[in-house]
């Protein structure tokens, strides 16, 4: 008898509608494989992802030379989209010349949106401050050039909707990872934003996210690897990538109470809506 596959190489059933990754990092997946973040990388990743039904990604910056990088993959790869910003974690040193640089870049056409920003108290890297008062000029970045928000929520659940409310949210909001319970959720949807749901929804110790995934509207959902990280089960503790989004999209329109199909096509409607993106063959 031959051995049992090992999980990473097992095959991954196809969706049975095309989705997109709302929120992956193509550069920091190159970088947990110990290879360059090169065009064919970026080429081989996106063709594996398209072969389970996974058409386009938003490559996420993380901090300004993140960002460029984001941008200059999606200018070289039609399934690639980009957003640009400076993580909370990473906002030491950032300044006027640095916004400059990120106005810049958000103002390109493959950009999308203006994430991942917004407050992590998780970790101690950055004081509570310095976060809120880079958030609120990420907000104002994303207003005046017209893009989503994207936004990262670790442990400041409060703080964020608050400040949201206080400087005025963009048009459009789009919760990463989303992390919230189901009293957060109904918060959010209330306001317009959507919630972005990542690999988490399919832990078997997240129970709580999935009741906040159940009473989201499917005109509020969205779908995202975070790759690589919050790898979704049965893999969970291995590298995320693109084509392990289906795992995710099953989990979730389990959570939500919905069919897969029918979920497919409410996220292939949402990325058209929010950032423009057309899941048709060349996507831009």
């Amino acid at each position: 008898m031959s051995e049992p596959q090992r999980l990473d190489e097992q095959r991954i059933e196809p969706l049975p509608g095309p989705v997109f990754d709302a929120h992956t990092h193509l550069d920091a997946m190159a970088q947990r494989a110990e290879t360059e973040p090169s065009d064919a990388f970026v080429a081989g990743a996106m063709a594996q992802a398209r072969d389970v039904g996974v058409v386009a990604a938003i490559t996420v910056g993380d901090t300004v030379a993140s960002s460029r990088w984001c941008v200059a993959a999606a200018g070289a790869h039609p399934d690639v989209y980009a957003a640009v910003a400076v993580h909370p974690t990473e906002i030491d040193g950032l300044d006027d010349a640095g916004y400059a640089v990120l106005e810049t870049l958000a103002r390109d056409p493959q950009v999308v949106a203006v994430g991942e920003t917004g407050l992590d108290y998780h970790w101690d890297r950055t004081t509570p401050a310095a976060q809120q008062e880079h958030f609120r000029r990420h907000i104002d970045l994303a207003k005046r050039v017209g893009k989503p928000l994207m936004i990262h929520d670790r442990e400041a659940h409060r703080d964020v909707l608050d400040i949201l409310r206080a400087e005025g949210a963009p048009e459009q909001v789009v919760f990463h990872a989303f992390s919230g319970d189901a009293a957060m959720a109904r918060e959010c949807v209330d306001e317009g934003y959507t919630l972005s749901f990542p690999g988490v929804v399919t832990f078997r110790n997240a129970p709580t996210l999935r009741e906040a995934a159940a009473v989201v509207p499917s005109a509020h959902l969205l779908v995202e690897t975070d790759a690589p990280f919050l790898t979704p089960h049965p893999l969970r503790g291995r590298p995320n990538a693109p084509r392990l989004l289906p795992l995710t999209v099953r989990g979730l329109a389990a959570a939500a109470g919905v069919k897969v199909d029918e979920l497919c096509a409410a996220v292939a409607t949402n990325g058209r809506r929010l950032f423009g993106i057309d899941l048709a063959p060349s996507p831009h």
